[in-house]
Parts: structure tokens; C-alpha cells; sequence
């Protein structure tokens, strides 16, 4: 169970991590960057299982890999929007960074409300409701359960990618 975070709709890569923060692999530097410009107060208070709401076309523009890296730095378990931009949906997957999409759910939620989401059903329950969100792919649970495609395959190797799509 994390706090809901609430963002609208079209938040761009460049909104989760200005360009000019993208100059660092550090994962202490990404994660200080993450929202410092669109939300200057995230970083000091979102806590480890928070979660992230958001609109329609979470993650559009670049197809920078730091954004979503930065969001799973700062702990936040799961994002839930109306609609992902599909470069960010591809890198999230990678960097294991769960993403269920679920309409329903922006509307029915605030700011700092209490939230649960199953990642494996994409289940989501909110102030006594529940809803109905896509999970993730087979490839993406077990991308996820590595906890970036680079260690999955570092774990088990390329057949891995072809084992998890049929399971």
C-alpha cells in the first residue's frame, strides 16, 4: 500500500527528468532529479511503495531511459495511467518498473489517497473500490521479478525473453 502522487495528462520525459539532468548513470543523482523542475517537492517526500497516477500519454517525448529509471530510484512501486507513451511503456519494461494502465482509476482517486495494486492481476483497490487495470505481460513480470531485462538476461540468458512469453 503506497500514497498516491497525482499527475495529469501528456507528462513528458523532459517533466520527470529535465535534459539536463541526463548527464549521469548515477542512480542517486537520477533519482534527486526525478520530477525537480515539474514537482520540486516530490524527491523529499515520496516514500519507498508510493504510487503514481497519472492521465493520458504518461511519458511522452524522448525516449530517454532516465525518467523511468528515475521514478524506480525514488521507490515508487507501481505507476498507473490512463495511457502510457509507447517508448516509455518499452523502458519501464526494461528497468522493471511496473506500469498498469486502468481509465478508471484517475477520476476516482486524489492526491495522497491510499492505494494497493496487485502488479501480477493489475487489481487495483482505493478508498473501498476496486478496479480492473491491464497487468503486465508474462515478459514483463519476469523482467520485473529480475529487476531490469539486463539481469534477467545476465540470470538466465537470451532464452529467457522466449521463456516468458510463452508462460
Amino acid at each position: 500500500m503506497g500514497r498516491v502522487y497525482k499527475f495529469g495528462s501528456g507528462i513528458s520525459t523532459d517533466a520527470i527528468m529535465p535534459g539536463r539532468y541526463n548527464v549521469t548513470t548515477d542512480f542517486d543523482s537520477l533519482r534527486k532529479g526525478c520530477f525537480i523542475e515539474a514537482r520540486p517537492d516530490f524527491v523529499a517526500t515520496v516514500q519507498p511503495g508510493d504510487i503514481i497516477v497519472a492521465g493520458r500519454n504518461f511519458g511522452c517525448g524522448s525516449s530517454r531511459e532516465h525518467a523511468p529509471l528515475s521514478i524506480k530510484q525514488n521507490g515508487i512501486a507501481c505507476v498507473v495511467a490512463q495511457g502510457f507513451a509507447r517508448i516509455f511503456t518499452r523502458n519501464a519494461t526494461n528497468i522493471g518498473l511496473p506500469i498498469i494502465r486502468c481509465a478508471e482509476v484517475y477520476d476516482a482517486v486524489q492526491e495522497g489517497d491510499e492505494m494497493t495494486v496487485d502488479i501480477r492481476t493489475g487489481v487495483i483497490t482505493s478508498g473501498g473500490r476496486t478496479f480492473a487495470g491491464e497487468a503486465p505481460s508474462g515478459v514483463a513480470l519476469t523482467i520485473m521479478e529480475y529487476g531490469s531485462l539486463i539481469e534477467m538476461i545476465k540470470a538466465r540468458g537470451w532464452a529467457a525473453l522466449e521463456e516468458a512469453n510463452v508462460s
